[in-house]
């Protein structure tokens, strides 16, 4: 298990309470489309209670109850597949479970079903009346449950659980205007905590064993020439809790790589997501957290016209100095009624690239990556990130990180 969670090229197993609410919520969502009629069945059988607590224990209807040659099947899929491998088994084994105990020559008795509804699936999954490839098959034939829908879902689902904690805390904590309460490098557990990475059950120490996997934090990965340590961690705690437990990478850096647009594409484009620092002339320090790939420029919409601007409200925008503030899409507190020019996340072409939009941009920067402005804008309601408005690059850094 330290080996699964430890590896820095890729990881497979994440330790955030964020990420657990996000994926078995993630989970109900796509079952409620996609395993309606179970669904509906486990409802019946709830006896009053929400279904919701069946669904939080979705890991172990895997992990704890399939026999061993169906979890190592399964286990080969999701090393080479990902998180959506288990999204799919966990709907075949509601698929399986419906189908079987509403079948004429089913042994499931009804009343024990109702009595003890929480162990339901994990009994049926310890004695899985079908084969490891059958309940394969069964998995990967559930039609239009595509990876970006189901990205998209968990994506919602985890904005939507962050916003809610930002709104009931307190009201200064909606936006991180100060550093009072950032973390330092003094110490690596006050980051972790700062990123919500901690053991599921809240309360029990860390084994031995997680405290060696845990190894060295991310960020320290990073030698910058725009940011010192301090700052780095500052920036890490504003991050999607999942990418914290990535590894970064220096995608691009006009110090080796040049100052041209069209480097900079080819080295950064197939990336998703992206983090960009730039430092002036003037030392401001600044930059964006940008969620989608920038070869999103090239994509056409439904008229073969390509979209002037993509990305999602994970994007955000973020001062370093000086001034330490983060500016996070004005859409996260949930109010629908903005318009377009708040969804105006990110737009590039051969000549220029743009973060944020609508009354002004945000950051922009032209085909030279030497000059810039910095306005501000609807889709984040930032100021201008540096007191002129205008300035020169001296270094812009991008980062990618792998296993996103």
């Amino acid at each position: 298990m330290a080996s699964l969670v430890a590896p820095k090229e890729k990881v497979f197993i994440t330790q955030t309470k964020l990420l657990y609410e996000v994926t078995w919520k993630t989970v109900m969502q796509i079952a409620k489309k996609h395993a309606k009629s179970a669904v509906n069945y486990l409802s019946t059988m709830c006896n009053g209670q929400k279904p919701e607590s069946i669904f939080m224990d979705w890991c172990w209807w895997i992990l704890g109850g399939l026999p061993f040659p169906h979890l190592v099947r399964v286990m080969d899929c999701f090393f080479h597949e990902g998180i959506k491998v288990f999204y799919r088994i966990s709907l075949a084994i509601l698929i399986l479970f419906h189908k079987h105990v509403t079948s004429s020559n089913s042994d499931w008795d009804t009343d024990a079903i109702k009595n003890d509804i929480d162990n339901a699936l994990p009994k049926f999954c310890k004695n899985i009346p079908v084969s490891p490839a059958k309940l394969l098959r069964t998995a990967f034939s559930i039609r239009a449950l595509s990876s970006t829908y189901i990205s998209r879902v968990f994506l919602k689902t985890e904005m939507l659980l962050k916003s809610k904690s930002v709104l009931s805390g307190p009201k200064q904590m909606v936006r991180s205007r100060s550093s009072d309460n950032l973390p330092t490098s003094q110490s690596q557990i006050n980051v972790q905590m700062m990123s919500h990475t901690l053991t599921i059950r809240e309360g029990a120490h860390s084994p031995d064993v997680r405290v060696l996997s845990m190894g060295v934090f991310p960020i320290q990965a990073i030698k910058s020439k725009i940011c010192d340590q301090d700052t780095l961690f500052t920036l890490w705690s504003w991050l999607p809790v999942r990418i914290t437990m990535y590894q970064p990478i220096l995608l691009y850096t006009t110090e080796e790589h040049g100052c041209s647009l069209t480097t900079f594409y080819v080295r950064v484009e197939q990336h998703e997501p992206t983090l960009l620092m730039i430092k002036t002339c003037n030392n401001e320090v600044f930059g964006a957290y940008c969620s989608s790939r920038w070869f999103e420029r090239n994509l056409k919409d439904d008229r073969g016209q390509r979209q002037a601007y993509f990305g999602t409200g994970e994007t955000f925008l973020f001062s370093l100095y000086p001034e330490r503030a983060k500016y996070p899409w004005v859409g996260i507190e949930g109010d629908t009624g903005l318009g377009h020019a708040s969804e105006l996340f990110m737009a590039a072409d051969s000549k220029m690239i743009t973060i944020g939009g609508g009354e002004g941009q945000a950051i922009w920067m032209d085909e030279n990556i030497r000059f810039g402005k910095t306005d501000r804008c609807q889709t984040f309601n930032n100021p201008p990130l540096c007191a002129s408005g205008d300035f020169e690059i001296r270094v812009l850094e991008v980062y990618g990180f792998v296993g996103a």
